[in-house]
């Protein structure tokens, strides 16, 4: 299944491993990109993507922000969303699974562990889609 996939990072060097990653897989999935919060709201109320990959340190608003309000809002409640972070805090996973995520990365990974890790999840999404349109 080809994903809509939106990637909600700050970091360009981030968003090119995951781009790189997607090419070494072979991937062909629709990627969208936001640099914080508020650009992700707006990006998938124009378009309801099947995975989010986020990032909780970023300006204006921070990943914990985000998941607060996609998961009050009844069309984005249900968008799986995975956090590729740097925060290892014990107290920012805690929060990030009570608010509603699928899963918790943290960064960085060594590339070949974070390929790994991207096929793994984009894997498991294909197979157990939740948000079909």
């Amino acid at each position: 299944m080809n994903l809509k996939i939106l990637l909600v990072e700050d970091d360009e060097i981030e968003k090119m491993k995951f781009e790189r990653a997607l090419r070494k897989l072979g991937a062909t999935h629709t990627i969208f990109k936001a640099s914080n919060g508020e650009e992700a709201l707006e990006r998938c109320r124009e378009e309801l993507p099947n995975l989010i990959l986020l990032d909780l340190n970023m300006p204006k608003m921070n990943g914990l922000e985000f998941l607060e309000i996609l998961r009050a809002d009844e069309n984005l409640k249900f968008v799986p969303t995975v956090v590729f972070s740097t925060s290892n805090n014990h107290q920012d996973m805690i929060s990030a699974y009570k608010i509603g995520v699928a899963g918790y990365v943290v960064k960085p990974l060594h590339y070949t562990d974070y390929v790994s890790q991207i096929n793994n999840i984009i894997t498991y999404w294909s197979t157990n889609e939740l948000v079909t349109l």
